[in-house]
């Protein structure tokens, strides 16, 4: 049953993703699926693929768009 629960946390982190306005609050939100893939690793008896799903998925993808988001802003004149 946590395995399906764990699903429909990440389909509903993508979609509270994609309904997002502002791409930097996107970029951050993407760990939310990223944290409940991970997590339904660990609950499938795969540490070493959930260590590495949350630590690329929650953490590194995140923060790599969330920069490239920031560098590539228009600055207002």
């Amino acid at each position: 049953m946590i395995e399906y629960v764990l699903m429909i946390i990440t389909i509903l982190g993508a979609i509270l993703v994609l309904m997002q306005r502002d791409l930097l609050k996107a970029a951050i939100l993407t760990g939310i699926p990223g944290a409940a893939i991970a997590f339904l690793y660990q609950s499938l008896l795969a540490p070493d693929v959930a260590l590495t799903q949350a630590i690329v998925g929650s953490a590194i993808v995140p923060v790599f768009f969330a920069l490239a988001v920031y560098k590539t802003r228009r600055v207002e004149e």
